[in-house]
């Protein structure tokens, strides 16, 4: 990596204010909504309660969303012809993913911080603060693998289309990977193979350890870090093979 263009990456996101508030502000709004609109929100889940599972779920799509953001701007880059410009330093292809995996994770750590602190307030429990801390640490160090997301989607569609898809796909897989809402039956069973699913079941573990809302089953601990593992080394193989397609076709 290089601490220069990791500086200068968070000095320019920084300024973009209308992007930083929503990337804060949208998962804080989406916990307080989806926290607060049933009576259940104090029941038990768990080693804490069901706000807290929704708190830890919110937090997870936020950074999700703000590391795929981050790392597509590659896409905008491209069009500008910076990434040609990358291409005549010594930075290597891995650097570079590296370096926007890095800031990614910056501004992650700030939209899972403002939740948390949302939650906190609002009356989201565990039964230590040591359940607070690792479902908080698992977060931001697993949604770097949609940091890698982003950039391959950028670098792939060249278009300054290529956030708003990468971004809205996450939706789809949010709905479709256990996070928004409770899956059962053959749903979940196709649920547990994509992307979404294994991230927020193990940023909810040490909550859940990792029962399911809705079956009453239990996925074992393997099966989630399988599941994160096989889709970072998909992102990781896409991003670094279209950085190196980006700079060999200019």
């Amino acid at each position: 990596m290089n601490a220069t263009y990791i500086r200068i990456e968070l000095v320019r996101q920084s300024r973009d204010v209308t992007n930083l508030m929503f990337m804060l502000l949208m998962p804080v709004v989406m916990y307080l909504l989806f926290g607060n609109m049933f009576d259940g929100g104090n029941a038990s889940a768990g080693h804490g309660n069901v706000k807290f599972y929704i708190m830890v779920s919110m937090a997870a799509y936020g950074a999700a969303t703000a590391t795929t953001g981050i790392a597509g701007t590659a896409a905008t880059e491209s069009l500008l012809g910076w990434g040609r410009q990358l291409g005549l330093t010594p930075m290597r292809p891995a650097g570079f993913v590296a370096s926007k995996v890095a800031v990614a994770l910056t501004v992650a750590a700030a939209t899972i911080a403002a939740v948390y602190a949302i939650g906190a307030v609002t009356g989201a429990q565990a039964q230590n603060a040591g359940v607070w801390l690792a479902s908080g640490l698992l977060t931001l160090l697993l949604c770097s693998m949609f940091a890698l997301f982003g950039l391959a989607a950028g670098l792939l569609f060249k278009s300054e289309n290529a956030i708003g898809v990468a971004s809205g796909s996450l939706v789809f897989f949010s709905f479709f990977g256990n996070v928004f809402m409770p899956l059962s039956g053959t749903m979940l069973d196709i649920a547990r193979f994509t992307p979404m699913y294994g991230y927020a079941g193990l940023a909810r573990f040490p909550l859940t350890e990792g029962a399911t809302a809705a079956s009453g089953g239990t996925d074992p601990l393997w099966a989630l870090v399988t599941n994160v593992v096989a889709w970072t080394l998909i992102f990781a193989a896409t991003a670094i093979w279209a950085v190196r397609g980006s700079r060999g076709r200019r």
